[in-house]
């Protein structure tokens, strides 16, 4: 039997730290995922012990308390509106096969307002208390007041109110010509019947026009909040100040998408109310369509009254108006509301294109007939 050959010198030496280090590795991966959680836990305990020292401190804080605030400034203006309706009921279904035997009932809507004087006067939407016999304004402390309908102005849904009362709380006019997409609005109001329920978002569009199928409506996009029962109350800026009035949402519930008229429109028309007159608008005397040409855009004149300030001016049937005083006019219902806008009893320069030219004329403006609430 052949003898085995001596272990080369030093292997024997080197199999037990080799064993060793054999070991030790297969230890690390089994430990190194545990190692590496504890290590990005640690981290993550970190970032979120800095996150809470930095909302705990003054960075995040006046964020907060700007929400509180404007719940205290404005929450107390904010007044619920109910308005009284009559209606006839068909007393039963047998008993009307003998003859039309009805009984009378009312019908109620409540919605929103809001303080704007402190000697009682309440602006809302005129949706609310149109054809109403009797309103009640709720305020906020929960007094009841028998409520006047002062003036109404149906092509902007805005009624004004008053109320017998002094000293009231009051919310402020800002600029609605200032707002931008993008800016911070609360919208506050009583929707489902909650009190002065408080909601937050931005605006997400300005100039809206159709939303109503009113080409004398403009409004506010904004994706706070808007429910059943906000109608009338105020959509108002970072400095409590009314820049809107909320009034519509697209579809029966929430979904993003609410309108608000604009503050200046509102408070234009409010005083006009409480000045006694009724609001005035421009007024042209003009029937428009949209061009066939798109890319041109303006306003296709189609028909002109006779007795207006247009014929007045020498417009004409096919003229196709492009700008009105200094403005683009992108089709007919931006015209007919730079028109509405413009200062009854001035004149305003006009530029169309008649017969492939371009005229410039100068149009007066007239008083637009006052449309009698419905």
């Amino acid at each position: 039997m052949t003898p085995r050959p001596p272990a080369a010198p030093g292997l024997e030496a080197l199999r037990t730290p080799l064993l060793v280090l054999a070991l030790v590795a297969v230890l690390v991966l089994l430990c190194w995922p545990s190692f590496v959680g504890r290590i990005q836990y640690a981290r993550t305990r970190e970032e979120l012990a800095a996150i809470r020292d930095a909302a705990a401190g003054a960075e995040l804080a006046p964020v907060g308390k700007l929400f509180t605030s404007l719940a205290r400034l404005v929450g107390p203006a904010v007044v619920n509106v109910t308005g009284s309706r009559p209606v006839h009921l068909v007393a039963d279904e047998v008993g009307a096969l003998w003859g039309p035997r009805t009984q009378l009932a009312e019908d109620e809507s409540s919605a929103s307002g809001v303080i704007v004087e402190a000697d009682g006067v309440v602006i809302t939407n005129y949706h609310v208390v149109a054809q109403a016999t009797a309103i009640e304004v709720r305020l906020a402390d929960g007094r009841r007041f028998d409520a006047e309908l002062v003036g109404a102005d149906p092509a902007t849904d805005l009624a004004v109110l008053r109320i017998e009362a002094e000293g009231l709380p009051t919310a402020a006019w800002g600029d609605s010509d200032r707002l931008e997409v993008g800016e911070m609005v609360w919208a506050i109001g009583n929707p489902f019947g909650l009190d002065r329920t408080l909601t937050y978002g931005i605006i997400s569009a300005t100039g809206r026009r159709g939303v109503l199928d009113d080409p004398r409506q403009e409004f506010l996009q904004t994706d706070a909040a808007v429910n059943r029962g906000s109608s009338g109350g105020p959509l108002v800026n970072v400095h409590a100040e009314i820049v809107g009035i909320n009034t519509a949402i697209v579809g029966a519930d929430f979904q993003g998408i609410a309108f608000a008229i604009p503050g200046n429109t509102a408070r234009n028309v409010c005083r006009a109310i409480l000045d006694g007159g009724p609001v005035e608008r421009g007024f042209l005397g003009v029937q428009l369509n949209d061009p066939a040409d798109d890319e041109q855009g303006g306003a296709l004149v189609v028909a002109v009254d006779e007795q207006s300030p247009a014929a007045a001016a020498g417009i004409r049937r096919g003229d196709v108006i492009l700008v009105f005083d200094g403005k683009p006019v992108a089709d007919k219902r931006t015209l007919f509301l730079l028109a509405a806008r413009a200062p009854v009893g001035t004149a305003v320069p006009v530029q169309l294109v008649r017969d492939g030219q371009r005229v410039r004329i100068d149009v007066p403006i007239g008083r637009r007939p006052a449309e009698k609430p419905r």
